[in-house]
């Protein structure tokens, strides 16, 4: 029940702060790629410039990701609510094989790359629509 609380917040978060209208695009509930990572340093302002820059990159580079989303943990004042990770995204596809060639393209290789010595911890949860 927490882990889908926590999504449901994060989703309307998206959906109601996440991105301006220039560079929102369409929420598709095909397809939800949702990922939590915790940073080895998170107080180093350093590493989390570098992994938000990384990571702006690869998602603005990505031919399959359709909407972007980049969050932090929220001064959360109830108990259900996990802010223990350091940054959130949240990526939606047109389909399960659109998510899997975002996972083989050369950005997100890249991103790994370049990030992976940032991140202590990594948790994924995919979702399809109902």
């Amino acid at each position: 029940m927490k882990t889908g609380t926590t999504l449901l917040f994060l989703m309307l978060t998206v959906m109601a702060f996440g991105q301006t209208e220039e560079t929102m695009k369409e929420f598709d509930p095909t397809f939800n790629h949702t990922v939590f990572f915790w940073l080895k340093n998170p107080d180093s302002q350093a590493d989390r410039t570098a992994f938000v820059k990384s990571l702006t990159k690869f998602l603005d580079n990505s031919g399959y990701a359709k909407t972007k989303f980049i969050g932090k943990p929220p001064k959360a004042s109830r108990d259900v609510v996990d802010g223990s990770f350091t940054f959130s995204l949240m990526v939606s596809f047109e389909s399960a094989e659109a998510q899997q060639a975002y996972q083989d393209e050369a950005p997100h290789k890249l991103f790994i790359e370049e990030s992976e010595h940032l991140w202590e911890k990594v948790i994924v949860y995919d979702s399809q629509g109902v």
